[in-house]
């Protein structure tokens, strides 16, 4: 009697493995079938630093026509630009920036303005002292 339970148990637990497989959609593909994902260097500068420094990552919005006093930052870094356009001045240059460029900001005296129609959204990475 046992032994006829246990066969039906696993015959049922087949015919449901089968059952599921059939009815329900593929599972996702194995690591090894999965598509690659592309990768592309945005920017690349070779830079001095002191054997330990603080990176600082910060997510900022300009609001329309915005534009910042001159200011300067604790340290330079790359800046991401995920949305609108900026003009950047620094140190006497002028540069213009869109969704999807990088620029480098040194840390001497700058100003950045918003000169797109809507908001300008910008990842600012910062290589810091560690004080």
């Amino acid at each position: 009697m046992r032994r006829t339970r246990r066969m039906r148990r696993s015959t049922l637990l087949l015919a449901l493995t089968f059952a599921v497989e059939w009815y329900v959609a593929p599972l996702p593909l194995g690591a090894g079938d999965q598509p690659k994902p592309s990768s592309k260097v945005l920017f690349e500068k070779v830079v001095e630093v002191p054997s330990k420094i603080k990176v600082l990552v910060r997510h900022v919005t300009f609001p329309a026509g915005y534009k910042s006093p001159e200011h300067t930052h604790k340290g330079p870094g790359p800046r991401y630009v995920l949305q609108g356009k900026v003009e950047v001045i620094e140190g006497g240059e002028t540069g213009t920036f869109t969704a999807g460029e990088v620029f480098w900001e040194s840390g001497i005296p700058m100003t950045a303005e918003n000169v797109g129609d809507g908001e300008f959204k910008v990842v600012i990475v910062e290589l810091l002292p560690v004080e």
